[in-house]
């Protein structure tokens, strides 16, 4: 008998380690409700993944089989699972955080201790890290050279699902409830769990949008992106199914179709890059990446953060996004990088308040795309943005969303004004302004004075002027 540990891999189609597993014998799915991992978790994360569990638990009874669930530490329920069910074998997924890594060696020296075999393998990435290196062997931090070796490897296709005879006949406890988890019933509107909605968000991107997605992903209001971030995070469907899909729809493609697809799959290689980052520097999710000879000097400004949380700052597109998050449990990615921005280089705040912030709202937060992003835009990151480069979120919203149709979306305040107006509103007078939205806020800082302060925060940290 073999145990399959279940843990981001929430589906029994293109799954490594479960087809390893019922390649060698009837195989026990299992997932255990692990509470150190709960404790970093938010609302909208947990009802999707009780939500696909759900999910995969039904494709499990569609097999004859059952999914089997525990809740408390992994190093005690794993083995005691594996006794149990008499399993001569565990296996799972890789997953790259420390903490995750820190866990897995503590289950393997437990199932090393009770006698149960144990084999681990990867899955999560198309290419696993240390697979990818600089000709010195070293772990990129330019993404641009990374990519170039990511997109010319060869990629393995989808694995099976196994079939009912693979599965062994086994009968799992009820999933608990959020609040069992201790979680609250999230405000937010999660999207639908599990490999049948990945696939058919899947098929639909892959249909149409990914044909456009080279121009139009930058654009919010077009709803132009893949929206598989939370599936990916999960797991409800695998990177080898999801990459077979965009090489079928590369086939169908030619000219600038083509250079849109390949632009789709340089977002996929991102997610691997900043996996590949995180494996190699677990501390960032924590520390900066890039060292300054001095500390960053970030503000203490409890009234401005929370004015940043509640989309509450004046700046209508970085306020459009805040209110998306809280609405949807998602962000525009083009909006992620703008209220990032905002944060650390107009509040000047640290982007560990913002990552945070993001952990607990997003239900596709994922360890090393959110530290990777967050850290990109605060200039602390690899590959990052320049300090001294700093977005302007007017003109961004002018550009990005040039008929205000997303802000309006989602800030009603400002829906009877006309774009020029929404777009202008930082430098409009205060009489303007109680004109045109009486119930929208006003500025809470000015860009450019913030945008200068933000330069000279930097270049005390580099400890020099910024001239070289």
């Amino acid at each position: 008998m073999q145990l399959h540990w279940h843990r981001r891999d929430l589906r029994a189609s293109d799954n490594r380690g479960l087809a390893a597993a019922a390649d060698a014998d009837e195989v026990v799915p299992a997932f255990v409700f692990d509470d150190d991992v709960l404790a970093h978790a938010g609302a909208a994360r947990v009802r999707f993944m009780l939500d696909a569990l759900a999910g995969l638990r039904e494709q499990y009874r569609e097999r004859g089989s059952d999914l089997v669930v525990a809740r408390g530490d992994p190093v005690e329920e794993i083995p005691r699972l594996a006794a149990a069910y008499d399993a001569e074998r565990v296996v799972w997924n890789q997953d790259y955080s420390g903490l995750a890594r820190t866990r897995d060696a503590a289950v393997r020296r437990a199932l090393d201790d009770a006698g149960v075999g144990r084999e681990s393998v990867h899955d999560a990435i198309h290419h696993q890290p240390g697979s990818i290196t600089t000709n010195a062997g070293d772990p990129y931090s330019v993404y641009t050279y990374f990519w170039k070796k990511w997109r010319d490897r060869e990629k393995a296709g989808p694995y099976p699902a196994p079939d009912a005879d693979s599965l062994a006949d086994v009968t799992g406890e009820d999933l608990p409830g959020i609040g069992d988890l201790g979680f609250e019933e999230p405000t937010a509107e999660v999207p639908d769990a599990g490999t049948e909605a990945a696939r058919e968000r899947l098929s639909s991107f892959c249909a149409d949008a990914i044909y456009r997605y080279a121009e139009d992903r930058e654009y919010p209001e077009r709803d132009a992106t893949s929206r598989l971030s939370t599936d990916l995070k999960w797991g409800t469907v695998g990177v080898r199914e999801v990459y077979e899909a965009t090489e079928e729809a590369a086939a169908e493609a030619d000219g600038e179709e083509a250079e849109s697809v390949e632009e789709f799959q340089s977002q996929l290689a991102w997610r691997e890059f900043y996996a590949h980052v995180l494996y190699f520097n677990p501390e960032v999710v924590t520390e900066n990446y890039k060292s300054y000879e001095n500390g960053i000097e970030w503000r203490d400004d409890a009234a401005a953060l929370t004015a940043w949380k509640d989309g509450e700052t004046g700046y209508p597109i970085v306020d459009a996004g805040m209110r998306q998050l809280r609405a949807e449990a998602y962000m525009h990615n083009r909006v992620r990088m703008l209220v990032a921005s905002f944060l650390t280089k107009d509040l000047l705040l640290d982007w560990r308040e913002g990552y945070a912030h993001f952990r607990e709202h997003l239900a596709d937060h994922d360890t090393a795309n959110d530290n990777g992003g967050w850290q990109w835009a605060a200039s602390t990151g690899t590959d990052a943005q320049p300090y001294f480069r700093v977005f302007n979120p007017a003109t961004q919203g002018e550009r990005y969303d040039p008929e205000a149709t997303y802000i309006k979306e989602h800030v009603p305040e400002l829906r009877d004004a006309d774009p020029e107006t929404v777009h202008d509103w930082p430098e409009l007078s205060p009489t303007e302004r109680e004109s045109a939205a009486p119930d929208y806020v006003a500025p809470i800082v000015d860009h450019s004075e913030r945008r200068e302060a933000a330069i000279s925060m930097f270049e005390d940290a580099r400890g020099d002027d910024g001239d070289d």
